[in-house]
């Protein structure tokens, strides 16, 4: 795996660009790639591993470490305004920085409160998950949920820097690893085949680096074509408009994103034999393939869903065959048929 590790990507955005950094031990010596003679908020979460913030902290002149708890529900107003007090306490100017240490809870959180804070100041993600370091961590979606709905409140916001370390992954449960990688899986139906073949006949985790080099490399090309998700971006919401309202259905209770997302990937793949080989995929690495829920229940919030139209139509991402995919506009009450499809 060296050809992947140590590897530098740069996301072409113009005067937004910045590099991405894959490379074991990255952590400790992000010194060498960021700029810390300032004040530094390092945000992070009570299920991170302590010593992951207070490596980036001893780098910095000036830092403080803020922990927020783990977990969905910190994503939240209540939260966000606690990191902010914080930051405002801590006397952090406009040419000061914010970097996250964590998971995809912790890089929207602080990257949107990043986004605010003085009209927006620099921020820095470091993700500690396959989750984040797959999917959340690039692309400049930053978010808190509201009302339960999620990521209804945020703003696009890029990165400064990205920073992932696979090393951190090796203190991750097995259930959060593997959790991760269902964003890898949705990259490779949606545009990569030799990566979900690779999940169908390797093991993923001696194939890690390769899995976060491939799943950042496809999300990078579809960013810097569709910064703003105005159309092809949008294909990235594979999975997620089912996926966010199962996750949303607090009844439900104790499914991670990407099992959601996994749920929510299969009624969209068209082709039978393609969604057989993907219940395997799954089977194979512990996802859930089957759930039941209140239909009525999950249709509510997908009527609330930032994809919805005026028209009352929403925008879904469909997959035909393997690596190539489509945007269909489907009436809500249309969508009503699809939604209990192959998932219960």
């Amino acid at each position: 795996m060296s050809g992947f590790i140590g590897t530098k990507l740069t996301m072409n955005l113009g005067e937004r660009s910045y590099d991405i950094i894959l490379k074991n031990g990255a952590l400790e010596n992000l010194y060498q790639f960021a700029r810390l003679d300032r004040r530094v908020a390092v945000v992070t979460d009570a299920g991170v591993p302590a010593e992951y913030a207070q490596r980036v902290a001893d780098q910095c002149r000036d830092a403080k470490i803020i922990t927020v708890p783990q977990g969905e529900a910190s994503k939240s107003m209540k939260i966000l305004e606690s990191v902010l007090r914080q930051m405002l306490e801590f006397n952090m100017g406009r040419g000061d920085l914010v970097i996250a240490v964590g998971g995809g809870v912790v890089g929207d959180l602080a990257g949107f409160a990043a986004s605010i804070y003085m009209r927006g100041i620099d921020f820095i993600n470091c993700p500690t998950t396959t989750l984040s370091m797959i999917d959340s961590s690039i692309g400049g979606k930053t978010a808190i949920n509201l009302a339960g709905t999620k990521n209804t409140v945020g703003a696009f916001y890029q990165p400064s820097l990205v920073v992932a370390d696979p090393d951190t992954l090796k203190s991750l449960p097995e259930r959060h690893f593997i959790n991760g990688l269902a964003e890898a899986v949705k990259a490779g139906l949606i545009a990569d085949e030799g990566l979900f073949e690779l999940f169908e006949t390797e093991d993923a985790h001696e194939k890690i680096e390769e899995i976060v080099y491939r799943s950042l490399v496809m999300k990078k090309n579809v960013v810097e074509r569709d910064e703003r998700e105005a159309g092809l971006r949008a294909t990235l919401n594979f999975g997620h408009t089912l996926g966010h309202a199962i996750e949303s259905a607090n009844h439900l209770g104790g499914l991670y994103h990407g099992e959601c997302v996994a749920l929510g990937m299969l009624p969209m793949i068209e082709d039978a034999s393609l969604r057989r080989r993907t219940r395997a995929v799954y089977k194979k690495l512990g996802l859930p393939s089957r759930i039941r829920y209140d239909g009525d229940e999950i249709f509510e919030f997908i009527r609330h869903d930032k994809k919805t139209g005026p028209d009352g139509a929403i925008t879904v991402v469909k997959v035909p065959r393997l690596g190539e995919c489509r945007l269909d506009k489907v009436p809500l009450e249309d969508l009503k048929a699809i939604i209990g499809e192959g998932v219960r």
